[in-house]
């Protein structure tokens, strides 16, 4: 492996810890938990020093880790890990994006004229979403961006900046 490739590996690997971690914060938050609070409800008895590090992405998460704190949260972990990647705008060309309709709807900011067919396209949504949250498999961005005329990944961006509120996340 090569410098610049274990660089930009170090660079994902730490990207994605903090990420997860400030998802797992974001849920806890829209819960109303404290951090004292939240590691009183955890099996393993971790400390609240230990829950601030894997907050802020300065220790990584062991998938069992991962799984007892989102258990603990009432919410799947592959939710807390696919939202944390969309949030920090990683991976976007292979999640399955979850869309704040409302928001996109209410945009007024960059890309509103390139992406404006995305607009009819979130109204339609919300008929079959009334809760106002779209999950977009990858494939969809694919086929959609050929009909806004640009490519998966720019659609994709766009897209990810819509991602819902973390009390919109759903409960196991």
């Amino acid at each position: 492996m090569t410098e610049a490739t274990e660089a930009l590996a170090e660079s994902l690997e730490t990207a994605v810890t903090r990420a997860v971690g400030e998802e797992l914060r974001r849920v806890r938050e829209a819960r109303g938990w404290s951090r004292a609070y939240f590691v009183k409800r955890l099996p393993s008895g971790i400390g609240d020093r230990t829950l601030l590090a894997y907050e802020h992405g300065v220790r990584q998460l062991t998938l069992s880790r991962l799984t007892e704190l989102a258990e603990a949260l009432e919410v799947d972990p592959a939710t807390v890990v696919a939202r944390g990647l969309q949030r920090a705008r990683r991976r976007l060309d292979h999640l399955t994006l979850h869309v704040d309709l409302p928001a996109l709807l209410n945009h007024d900011g960059a890309g509103r004229g390139k992406f404006r067919p995305m607009i009819q396209w979130a109204r339609n949504a919300l008929i079959d979403n009334p809760h106002g949250v779209a999950e977009i498999d990858t494939r969809v961005v694919r086929n959609l961006a050929l009909f806004t005329g640009c490519s998966h990944h720019e659609l994709a961006e766009y897209l990810a900046q819509f991602t819902p509120p973390p009390g919109d996340v759903e409960t196991e």
